[in-house]
């Protein structure tokens, strides 16, 4: 295999891990903010402004791995 094919392999496995554990992340985030506003629904306001603070940084997390892995793809630093 070539270097380009080992930078093709890192990017889709880049991109491929950051957007499963962001959904994993996200999914159990969204199912305790559930859980935890079923017990007490007075808070609730202010566990869903946490809940989509928390949201928008997994997210940037996993858009990072996508400029990363768009940088080695485009711009590859090992040629």
């Amino acid at each position: 295999m070539t270097n380009v094919a080992f930078v093709a392999l890192a990017c889709g496995l880049i991109i491929g891990l950051g957007a499963v554990g962001a959904c994993i992340g996200i999914g159990m985030m969204g199912g305790k903010y559930l859980e935890a506003s079923a017990r007490q629904p007075e808070l609730m306001n202010a566990l869903q402004t946490k809940m989509f603070l928390l949201a928008g940084l997994i997210d940037a997390a996993f858009l990072i791995g996508v400029g990363i892995a768009m940088l080695f793809a485009f711009a590859n630093p090992f040629q």
